[in-house]
């Protein structure tokens, strides 16, 4: 249980990919404008990071590798991926209208979010079991939707705030996201 917990943690605090590996940044600094924008955006990322990691490594274990097949493994997770996006957006356009229209315009970028195909591919890499998969796709979709939460939390309280002209905009989100970046270095070597 312990091990399940540091690979948690690691992954939503230590080795956050966003503000420690600096993944996914385009959907960071496009969403996080808006908190309850931020908050869809890191439901739906953790939940289609969850789900593709499961597929992933049920397709990596049992097809791929027992074949000789893991040269392919890149173009393969690319593939589910974007298919699973596809195939969530019409099951919950069908069945949850407003599911949908909270996360209609996010599903479409998931597809694209560099950090929904690293973490299968550092599950296969790292040769995590399906559970350890689980715990480290939920723990980098909570962190993603972290930083995009504190982000948007600290954009949204600078809209009040008397930001210098040639600040004003993405330059002052660079110097807050290079703020939290530190602020998270601060975690590392802990685990």
């Amino acid at each position: 249980m312990a091990e399940y917990l540091t690979l948690f943690i690691g992954a939503v605090i230590v080795n956050n990919f966003v503000l420690t590996k600096f993944l996914g940044l385009c959907i960071f600094f496009g969403i996080s404008k808006n908190l309850s924008a931020s908050v869809g955006m890191g439901m739906a990322v953790t939940s289609v990071m969850t789900m593709s990691s499961i597929l992933a490594w049920i397709v990596y274990f049992f097809v791929l590798q027992p074949l000789g097949l893991t040269f392919l493994t890149t173009i393969v997770f690319v593939v589910l991926t974007a298919s699973f996006v596809q195939l969530l957006e019409l099951i919950i356009k069908k069945q949850a209208p407003a599911l949908y229209n909270m996360w209609g315009i996010y599903l479409l970028l998931i597809a694209t979010n560099c950090i929904v195909l690293a973490v299968p591919l550092l599950n296969v890499e790292n040769s995590y079991s399906l559970m350890k998969s689980i715990v480290f796709a939920i723990g980098s979709g909570l962190g993603f939707a972290l930083a995009i939460i504190l982000m948007a939390s600290l954009r949204e309280k600078l809209a009040y705030a008397d930001v210098p002209k040639p600040l004003e905009g993405i330059g002052i989100a660079f110097i807050l996201a290079g703020m939290l970046s530190l602020a998270f270095l601060g975690f590392s070597g802990m685990l």
